[in-house]
């Protein structure tokens, strides 16, 4: 009995120590793919030193995706912009605010530019429009593009024959462009024409409301259009002229809605019905209130950055960032000697990962974002530290390797998880309430610090139980 004991203990050790053999080499295999993502450059030179040797294209490059950077980094235009909302109610605020910023991003859109930012930003009384487009050097052009009111119009439908000729004439002239010929007035004319819907004079200036109401039989969201009296006349005509065909309602020259007309509609109000969810009806709504109300943007303050000096900064960040990862390296590894080692392994393996994070997102990296996800580092080592000492303490009592690791994280896990979950708290209300860099930086300290608590109590202890039963496990030396 008892050599079967010993033999089931001995079977069962086997098999623990598989497991880890295993998790690690998970991990080392699932920690190269995620660093050759972060950082594609080491192993797509390692791919061409292979495809030079073998002559051909063995094998394939890792995929490149880059960080996101912000204007602090990448340089471009920052604008700020003062509302005027005397002429709305204070309980339309919010609303107008968020119209105008939806017409305001599609329109830097329009412009060219990748992935702008523009937030709304209350500063006590007053509201202000901030418009971040990294990269944009021509910074009057935006600001003309920017700077007008958002403008609202209804077209009818055009006639077949009439929008086959406009549709030719465009086919032609596109064709002349192709063929590197010079293009008149009248063709630039005529291809700023809508081929499929004809200006008519209702425009946003009539419409004095909209808002969201919900079908009582359907369920189904819906917009509601409130014109005043003299546009209530215009869309009476409007509608009788054009029953079983479309009225198309355009924001800033881009078709947003384009409902067909059921029956003559009398009284200047009016429901768009279609296949629209909650959130899809809610933004309609904002843009066709922002057309309507006028919110005048005033800009008072503009501010360019250098390509150059972004470069600069984050030339330099990188570089005090490396240079303290290294440091801190050093030192756990001098101080905590072996488990120093392991930890210093899933730091990087940590880093890989927050950077990966980054990319797929993507989180806009700024200075500020930075100095977030360097701190996060700091927090990942408070970790390691804490469940090294433990780890020492329990090991010094005289309990085995196994014991000694199973206890350490046990009781360090208070310790990590109150710290952690404290400054996850703090960054949250720092995303939810700050603007700008102080959003940035809380955002890559909060992932930082979720990823943090992985590396430690997953990869970390991964790796140091891979010593257990090993040679090494007798060399207190080692471990403390």
């Amino acid at each position: 009995m008892g050599a079967f004991y010993k033999s089931e203990n001995k079977s069962m050790k086997i098999n623990k120590s598989k497991k880890v053999h295993w998790t690690i080499f998970a991990i080392l295999i699932i920690g190269f793919l995620i660093s050759s993502f972060s950082y594609p450059g080491i192993y797509n030179k390692g791919v061409d030193w292979l495809n030079g040797l073998a002559g051909v294209e063995v094998m394939p490059h890792f995929w490149q995706k880059p960080f996101k950077l912000g204007l602090d980094l990448k340089g471009g235009t920052h604008l700020i912009y003062q509302a005027d909302l005397t002429n709305i109610s204070s309980d339309s605020y919010d609303d107008s605010m968020q119209g105008v910023r939806d017409v305001i991003e599609r329109r830097v859109n329009l412009f060219g530019v990748a992935e702008p930012v523009v937030q709304v930003s209350e500063v006590g009384s007053n509201y202000r429009l901030i418009v971040e487009l990294a990269g944009v050097k021509d910074a009057h052009k935006a600001i003309e593009m920017i700077g007008e009111t958002p403008y609202l119009d209804f077209r009818e439908e055009r006639n077949s024959t009439e929008r086959d000729n406009i549709l030719a004439k465009q086919k032609e002239i596109y064709k002349k462009i192709e063929d590197g010929l010079e293009i008149n007035l009248e063709d630039q004319s005529i291809l700023m024409q809508d081929p499929y819907f004809t200006p008519t004079e209702l425009t946003g200036r009539y419409l004095k409301g909209s808002q969201l109401q919900i079908d009582q039989q359907t369920y189904q969201s819906q917009v509601s259009l409130e014109f005043d009296s003299e546009g209530s006349k215009i869309f009476e005509e409007l509608t009788s002229k054009n029953v079983g065909k479309k009225i198309a309602i355009y924001l800033d020259g881009v078709g947003i809605s384009a409902p067909t007309v059921q029956e003559v509609i009398t009284g200047g109000k009016a429901q768009i019905t279609g296949d629209f969810t909650s959130d899809e009806a809610k933004e309609l709504v904002q843009r066709l209130n922002a057309g309507a109300l006028p919110v005048p943007i005033d800009l008072i303050s503009q501010q360019t950055i250098e390509a150059s000096l972004g470069k600069d900064s984050l030339d330099k960040s990188l570089s005090a960032g490396i240079y303290g990862f290294l440091v801190v390296l050093i030192f756990i590894i001098f101080y905590y000697r072996l488990p120093g080692l392991m930890a210093s392994l899933s730091l990087l393996l940590y880093v890989a990962i927050v950077l990966a994070i980054f990319k797929l997102i993507p989180v806009t990296l700024t200075l500020a974002g930075i100095a977030g996800f360097i701190l996060s580092i700091g927090m990942a080592v408070d970790a390691n530290v804490l469940i090294f000492e433990r780890l020492k303490e329990e090991f010094k009592s005289g309990k085995s390797l196994g014991g000694s690791i199973d206890e350490g994280f046990k009781k360090a896990w208070p310790a990590i998880r109150d710290g952690n979950i404290s400054t996850i708290i703090t960054c949250s209300i720092l995303y939810i309430f700050a603007t700008g860099l102080v959003k940035g930086f809380a955002l890559t300290l909060g992932i930082g610090v979720l990823i943090s608590m992985f590396s430690a109590i997953v990869i970390t202890k991964s790796f140091l139980r891979f010593f257990i039963g090993g040679r090494l496990e007798s060399w207190k030396n080692l471990w403390y």
